[in-house]
């Protein structure tokens, strides 16, 4: 890949990344997180797989 492209893969992450985080504040704030504690914890993996696959591209991009 080029950088370019790392970046693009990067940014899109960054969007899983903030969406995620929000949508875990929203099940926070509604309690949801106490009363779906098995969907918050999925959403809990998401955001860790997310954050883990951007920080791989961006260690990719800048050994490259």
């Amino acid at each position: 890949m080029n950088e370019a492209e790392y970046q693009r893969v990067i940014d899109e992450l960054d969007r899983v990344i903030r969406d995620t985080r929000d949508t875990m504040a929203c099940f926070e704030a509604a309690g949801m997180d106490e009363q779906m504690p098995e969907d918050y914890a999925k959403l809990h993996e998401i955001y860790a797989k997310a954050v883990s696959e951007q920080r791989a591209c961006t260690l990719s991009m800048l050994n490259s």
